[in-house]
């Protein structure tokens, strides 16, 4: 079983390097991205185990996979580093995540049509084995159908209004001050390759 958290063979190499440090800081690997032009974008996704990450704990991150991405040196190019908070609206990458937001709107695409369709819209009903349980309404009627974790090309949350609820609460639990709270704070830290300090994108 392969997860989403990186697609292409030069990500899933970031991924091995950077998974480890991020880990060792308490945090989670979401997503990993590389994205091309003029100047090279390395977009890192990270989270708390428990949910809830703020733009310090960003920073941090963000400081530790530039020392150690200067000493690995795998990529020849150069690059800006973005570290950022999943978002509310979150990218699923990992079969546990589909267990862990048991009973939040999804909407999920596979790589290859099932039942002539590749997108799907409903509600997490959890995991059995490598199956992920959605929920969709047909014809007035909900049915529960099992989607095989490796059919699927991407995951996403949709925005609700439970979902940001439980999102604010995992941002004061990090300790985010909630009536302060802009969403933009925690989209990125980003910082020119090499660089040792992390600076707050504004």
């Amino acid at each position: 079983m392969s997860d989403l958290i990186a697609k292409t063979a030069i990500d899933r190499r970031l991924a091995e390097i950077i998974s480890p440090v991020i880990e060792d800081l308490g945090f989670e690997l979401v997503r990993i991205r590389l994205q091309g032009g003029k100047t090279s974008t390395l977009q890192i996704m990270a989270d708390r185990p428990e949910g809830g990450i703020n733009v310090d704990d960003c920073g941090d991150i963000s400081t530790a996979v530039s020392a150690v991405l200067d000493v690995e040196d795998p990529l020849e190019e150069a690059y800006h580093l973005e570290v950022s908070s999943p978002g509310i609206d979150r990218p699923l990458t990992r079969l546990k995540d589909f267990a862990t937001f048991e009973g939040y709107e999804v909407r999920l695409e596979t790589n290859e049509q099932i039942d002539g369709r590749k997108r799907f819209k409903g509600t997490l009903a959890g995991v059995e084995g490598d199956e992920v349980l959605l929920n969709i309404e047909e014809a007035g009627e909900t049915h529960t159908i099992g989607l095989n974790f490796d059919w699927l090309s991407d995951a996403k949350l949709v925005l609700t209004d439970e979902l940001i609820a439980e999102m604010l609460r995992q941002k004061k639990d990090a300790g985010v001050q909630i009536e302060h709270l802009d969403e933009t704070d925690f989209d990125e830290i980003e910082t020119e390759a090499g660089e040792d300090n992390a600076d707050a994108k504004e």
